[in-house]
């Protein structure tokens, strides 16, 4: 996967960078690098993001932001726990990841057709070796890359917001070795 040169002219201008994924045509910012799917004003990459890796070297950004995107990732044969990975990938060590969806049985997760992955006060468990819920019991099912649980608040009736910091990986994490593969071939894909 190549980087385009205005890819990297975009990166090496900013001195935070910040990228919000899945941006559609309301980008946080004219600072902030916008990924979407979409051609639209402001969209700096269009990108698949079920499809990985995204032409952005490793550790490029300090935060990133997906307001109201991981509802239409595909939960389905991994594809949702590698767009964490992507997203793990693409920021510095102890980057935030900022997270607003519909909270899985609100009304809102059931009024977009486009919506089909279901996440709840417990989904981040999955990403976070050191939980306050489960003690890492749930991490270990898959054993991605490792997060922590900054913020994790929600209402049933209405949205979540969560806040992710990208962990450094621990031997006792046992993060799955095919997930290590992928981070290194990515990391040497798109330098």
């Amino acid at each position: 996967m190549k980087i385009t040169k205005g890819t990297r002219d975009l990166l090496s201008k900013r001195k935070v960078a910040q990228v919000d994924i899945g941006c559609g045509a309301n980008k946080q910012g004219k600072n902030w690098f916008g990924i979407d799917y979409r051609k639209l004003p402001g969209v700096d990459l269009v990108q698949d993001l079920e499809k990985f890796p995204w032409p952005v070297p490793s550790n490029s950004f300090d935060v990133a932001i997906a307001s109201h995107v991981v509802e239409h990732i595909n939960p389905s044969h991994g594809i949702f726990i590698s767009f964490l990975n992507e997203v793990w990938r693409i920021l510095k060590p102890d980057a935030d990841f900022l997270i607003g969806a519909p909270y899985a049985t609100s009304i809102g997760m059931f009024r977009d057709p486009t919506h089909c992955n279901f996440v709840n006060e417990e989904t981040w468990s999955y990403f976070a070796p050191e939980d306050q819920i489960h003690r890492g019991g749930l991490y270990h099912i898959y054993a991605p890359l490792p997060w922590y649980i900054k913020i994790n608040t929600w209402h049933t009736t209405g949205n979540m917001e969560v806040v992710l910091t990208k962990r450094k990986i621990k031997p006792e994490d046992k993060v799955d070795t095919e997930y290590l593969r992928l981070l290194k071939k990515h990391t040497k894909m798109t330098k």
